[in-house]
C-alpha cells in the first residue's frame, strides 16, 4: 500500500506540501517571505537626536572630526532632518560584512584620537541614539544624485506582516511609479532586517523642497502613480516622511 504521497498546493501565495501518509494529510509549510538576501553588504542607518541648544554645536565638530571615523569605514551619506523631525542627525555607513563592522568598532574603541577628540565631546549633546540594519532590496542599487546639492527625503513604510512575499511587487510598483517617469530621483531601496520587521525605506533626492512639492503635485494627477499606490497602500500600516538637508562632509550631497 502507498504510505505516503506529497502533494503541492499554493495557499495564500504560499507554497505548502501536504504529505499524505496512511489516509492522514499534514501540512508542511515552506513560507519564505520573498527573495533571499544575496550579498553580505548591508547599511546601518544611524539616528541621532541632538540637545537643542546643542545641535550647530555637534555638526560643527562631527564636521571637523568625522576625519577620524571615515578612515574606518564607508560613510555614504550624512543629513540634518529639516522637515520630519527637529535635532536630528541621519547618516548611513556601508559594511561588507558583520565582522567588518565588529572589528571596526572595536578599532575605534581603541582610538584614543576619535575617543578624545570626537565621542567624549559629542555623547554628552546626545539624548538618544538609534539604528537599524537595512540592506538594498533586491531591485535597486545606490544611486547618486543628479547633481550636488538639493534635498532628500527619507520615507519609512511601515508594511503589515508577511515580508516581501505579500507586499514586495505592490511595493515596487508604486516606487518605480515615481521613479521611472521622474517625480524623484530614487537614491535607493532598503528593506530592514535589524529594528522594525516589515520596514521598508526609500530615499529620494529633489532640487529643493518646493521642486518636491511641484512635482508631488503633478504626481498626484499621474493615473499611474495613483493606481500603483492604491494598490501598495492595503499592505501599509504607517508611513513617516522626513526631508533632509546634506551635510558639507556628506558624499552624497
Amino acid at each position: 500500500p502507498l504510505e505516503s504521497l506529497q502533494v503541492v498546493r499554493r495557499v495564500s501565495g504560499q507554497q505548502v506540501d501536504l504529505v499524505a501518509k496512511n489516509n492522514d494529510v499534514f501540512p508542511r509549510a515552506h513560507f519564505g517571505t520573498g527573495p533571499q538576501q544575496k550579498h553580505r553588504t548591508f547599511y546601518e542607518f544611524r539616528t541621532y537626536c541632538i540637545l537643542p541648544d546643542q545641535n550647530a554645536a555637534f555638526l560643527k565638530l562631527t564636521n571637523e572630526k568625522i576625519h577620524l571615523r571615515t578612515a574606518h569605514s564607508e560613510l555614504v551619506g550624512y543629513w540634518s532632518v529639516e522637515y520630519g523631525g527637529l535635532n536630528k542627525a541621519f547618516h548611513i555607513w556601508k559594511y561588507d560584512s558583520y565582522a567588518q563592522r565588529a572589528e571596526v568598532r572595536a578599532t575605534l574603541a581603541q582610538d584614543p584620537a576619535w575617543v578624545s577628540e570626537y565621542l567624549s565631546k559629542a555623547l554628552p549633546m546626545l539624548t538618544s541614539q538609534d539604528n537599524e540594519v537595512t540592506y538594498m532590496v533586491p531591485w535597486s542599487r545606490l544611486q547618486s544624485p543628479l547633481q550636488e546639492g538639493g534635498v532628500y527625503e527619507l520615507v519609512s513604510f511601515q508594511m503589515r506582516p508577511g515580508g516581501p512575499a505579500v507586499w514586495g511587487k505592490a511595493f515596487q510598483a508604486a516606487i518605480n511609479a515615481h521613479d521611472a517617469p521622474g517625480y524623484g530621483k530614487l537614491i535607493g531601496a532598503f528593506h530592514c532586517e535589524f529594528g522594525l520587521q516589515n520596514r521598508v525605506h526609500a530615499l529620494w533626492w529633489f532640487e529643493s523642497p518646493d521642486h518636491r512639492a511641484e512635482i508631488r503635485h503633478t504626481a498626484h494627477h499621474d493615473a499611474r502613480v495613483v493606481a500603483a499606490v492604491r494598490n501598495n497602500i492595503v499592505n501599509l500600516d504607517s508611513q513617516r516622511n522626513q526631508l533632509m538637508l546634506p551635510c558639507p562632509f556628506s558624499p552624497l550631497k
